[in-house]
């Protein structure tokens, strides 16, 4: 099925054949012409599923036939969990709309940064990509008004509940009118996410695009049996000796992130960490770099994973493993996409294993176990 197919303007269609889209992923298929027809959407899915597309086409679209208003009253209200993915949403925008006819000022808004630049961008702002807290300072400065919102998006709405901050959604979503079309997105269906469909959401068109058994089956998964002590050598080791240029690291805490680091370092590996305890611009420069390949390893939290999307990202490692299969099978997602594939790596200590055979069995999958006792870790 064509993107032409979809009811896009040939605007649009011209914007997305200069991106080199080629087909609509679908959960693009069906979003797309449901969100141009008005309706709520109810989607699952994943990052990498093609979903933030799914609404940025249409959004913008509609906004092609719209008289431009310039003012402090935005008009498409982006809720996004991290300052990454409000980052990545807002230039998904900005890149498909940089050679409309009908210009759109989009901005994104978060917190870890001073206020006031923001305060002074965001008049004439159309579309605004938010995380809630920001925004809501935003709000309270009369910054910006969300009384004439006519769309709202929450993306991965369930990250943002597990990340506490429901209270600050529904200050936001308070504010909103109450005649207004509402895009949800979520990785995950549980009861929070089937409570605000409830509450929000008017016969929305319910959409799930589920891919993980296609990528997983892109990933070399592979694990390691190793001792608490040899743990951080046998890392040094996989990666020098796998002359590994690109690949990202997850741990479980801030500290353990930090301390991973500065070992790294100390052995000739260049490393940065990624966590929500760096400021906004140490952030943007470690991914900036990562991306570009100027750096080798980026040891990154799962707090902070949503919103990293690096095409042709080679390897991922496991140096702690998380706590449900669902975010494991997130963070090797990382690797094996567009259609290429990737390794992913866990290093698993005695006290693991157990947790491991239930992420396999989750899984569906069997990852070899390799010993590494005999293995010579000297000088790693």
């Amino acid at each position: 099925m064509p993107f032409s197919s979809l009811g896009l303007s040939q605007p649009l269609l011209d914007a997305i054949a200069a991106q080199s889209y080629a087909q609509p992923y679908p959960i693009q298929q069906e979003a797309i012409p449901a969100i141009l027809q008005g309706k709520d959407i109810l989607g699952i899915a994943k990052t990498g599923s093609g979903k933030t597309a799914s609404f940025v086409l249409p959004i913008l679209d509609l906004f092609q036939r719209k008289p431009v208003v310039r003012n402090r009253f935005v008009k498409v209200l982006v809720l996004v969990p991290t300052r990454e993915l409000a980052d990545q949403v807002a230039s998904v925008f900005q890149a498909f709309g940089a050679k409309l006819p009908r210009k759109i000022k989009v901005m994104s808004v978060y917190g870890g940064v001073s206020i006031n630049p923001q305060m002074m961008a965001l008049p004439g702002a159309e579309i605004v990509v938010a995380t809630p807290g920001r925004l809501l300072d935003l709000v309270t400065s009369n910054a910006v008004q969300l009384s004439a919102v006519e769309i709202l998006v929450l993306d991965e709405a369930d990250k943002m509940l597990d990340l506490g901050f429901a209270d600050e959604m529904n200050r936001i979503i308070d504010r909103l009118p109450k005649n207004r079309q509402t895009i949800l997105f979520s990785a995950t269906l549980g009861e929070a996410i089937e409570g605000i469909n409830a509450t929000l959401l008017r016969n929305p068109v319910k959409i799930e695009a589920v891919e993980e058994a296609q990528n997983l089956d892109l990933i070399k998964q592979v694990a390691y049996r190793v001792d608490p002590e040899r743990k951080g050598p046998l890392l040094r080791y996989l990666i020098k000796k796998g002359n590994m240029r690109q690949v990202l690291v997850f741990v479980s805490s801030v500290r353990t992130a930090d301390n991973l680091v500065v070992k790294l370092l100390k052995n000739g590996i260049q490393a940065a960490a990624m966590h929500s305890q760096k400021s906004q611009g140490a952030r943007t420069d470690t991914l900036t770099k990562f991306k570009a390949g100027k750096l080798a390893v980026m040891v990154a939290t799962d707090l902070i994973s949503r919103g990293i999307d690096i095409q042709l990202l080679p390897h991922v490692i496991n140096f702690e493993l998380p706590r449900s299969p669902k975010d494991y099978i997130h963070r090797i997602g990382r690797t094996g996409r567009a259609e290429a594939e990737g390794e992913a790596i866990s290093l698993i200590c005695p006290e693991d294993e157990h947790h491991f055979r239930v992420i396999q069995k989750k899984m569906g999958k069997r990852v070899e176990l390799i010993e590494t006792a005999e293995l010579n870790l000297l000088g790693f």
